[in-house]
């Protein structure tokens, strides 16, 4: 319910996955998750403003039991947990990978633990299978909405092990990313 609720609000955006999991306890998304909506044109919403790009989200009827995905800057996880606050619970598994951190970092904010992994390219879905060991052996045979699952229950068992530090003190520890431009054919 909660998804599907977020979806008639308009704030899933490029979605590849949405249903139930086989055991019909909870809801798997995959896709874009807006943070800051577009502006309101004739009705219509412009394209997003601001993105949780790549997100895999397990949810109950309720609350948020998984969130991954990738800000660009840790700046911007303060309007994740604003736009979704109420669907957000201590016990949430949030692994984020981000563009402008270095290390690997686990941050308190609001209750909410954060473990935040340096992201440099790829898909952030495969980024995860491998930052938990999940094997492509290990999800063959499942839906789209039960590998959600498995990347779940591996991510109960991940770990940083450095301590955790205050969101404004991890601000300090960004670091400056310089995107190439592909411009393709001329």
């Amino acid at each position: 319910m909660l998804i599907k609720n977020y979806d008639k609000e308009g704030l899933l955006f490029i979605t590849s996955v949405i249903g139930e999991t086989s055991d019909k306890k909870f809801t798997a998304w995959r896709g874009d998750l807006i943070l800051i909506q577009g502006e309101l044109n004739d009705g219509v919403h412009m394209p997003p403003k601001l993105l949780l790009n790549q997100a895999a989200v397990l949810a109950d009827a309720e609350k948020f039991l998984f969130v991954n995905g990738m800000f660009n800057e840790l700046a911007q996880v303060p309007e994740f947990i604003n736009k979704y606050k109420s669907a957000l619970t201590p016990e949430t598994v949030l692994v984020m990978f981000v563009e402008n951190i270095s290390d690997k970092m686990q941050i308190v904010i609001d209750g909410f633990t954060f473990k935040f992994v340096p992201y440099r390219d790829g898909m952030v879905w495969n980024e995860t299978l491998e930052l938990l060991y999940i094997e492509k052996a290990d999800l063959k045979g499942q839906s789209a909405e039960d590998k959600v699952v498995t990347m779940f229950e591996a991510a109960k068992d991940f770990k940083i092990k450095a301590e955790p530090i205050a969101f404004e003190e991890a601000l300090t520890k960004t670091i400056f990313v310089k995107k190439e431009l592909n411009g393709g054919p001329v």
